[in-house]
């Protein structure tokens, strides 16, 4: 039986946000994996992706091959992607109870491109309106940690490879992400809530779900962990 009330039938949209090797793929696979448990039904997805489109942009945005149009180019696909996210998996999604837990969001825009590559604040906020809507994560999770940290995972998982279009970006650009990340946390605290993401995977999925349950009190208390 799903615990939502009956007139809470509309599922939650929960996004995981941070810089690059917080760990936010993992820890939204486990978090759909514990709402399973407690009954709740839940699916996992990632931005820019989601949808065929949108995966189609991401492969362009993250070989860097946008990066000449700049940080408002950028934003400007990254809009592109997450409108056909939201109409095509989100949106549907959400209306048919399910709830959805994405790796990113319209946070990392505000941070990537606004903040890191100074995109006007203007356009970034007007992208939002008209793309996001009403659509709005009803919690958002930052996995904070220090970029030297994050880069360093990120490296090791790459396993040799050349970073993406991001993760190549100086240690200033990161750390101007996590000022960012953090500024937009101190502004909406309700909705953005902080996990230590340089605490164990199994600490980090446990204080996640801490965080869910306090959130969603509807939310049965699952058996496993």
């Amino acid at each position: 039986m799903n615990p939502l009330a009956a007139d809470e039938r509309r599922g939650r949209f929960i996004t995981l946000e941070g810089g690059e090797g917080a760990g936010k793929s993992t820890q939204a696979r486990r978090l759909v994996a514990h709402l399973a448990r407690a009954g709740v039904p839940a699916l996992a997805t990632r931005e820019p992706g989601g949808s065929p489109l949108a995966e189609a942009i991401r492969a362009v945005l993250l070989s860097g091959r946008a990066a000449q149009f700049g940080a408002a180019g950028e934003a400007i696909l990254f809009g592109a992607a997450r409108l056909d996210h939201i109409d095509r998996l989100i949106a549907p999604a959400l209306a048919a109870g399910t709830w959805v837990v994405c790796d990113r969001f319209a946070d990392s825009t505000r941070a990537y491109q606004g903040a890191g590559g100074k995109a006007p604040a203007a356009l970034i906020d007007e992208l939002e309106n008209i793309v996001v809507g009403e659509t709005r994560p009803d919690l958002t999770i930052l996995m904070d940690l220090p970029p030297e940290i994050g880069l360093a995972r990120a490296r090791r998982r790459a396993d040799g490879a050349a970073g993406d279009r991001f993760e190549s970006e100086d240690l200033g650009f990161h750390r101007a992400l996590r000022r960012a990340f953090l500024d937009i946390a101190a502004a909406e605290s309700e909705r953005v809530k902080i996990v230590d993401a340089t605490a164990s995977e199994d600490e980090i999925a446990a204080n996640v779900w801490a965080l869910v349950r306090r959130k969603f009190p509807g939310v049965m208390e699952a058996d496993g962990k």
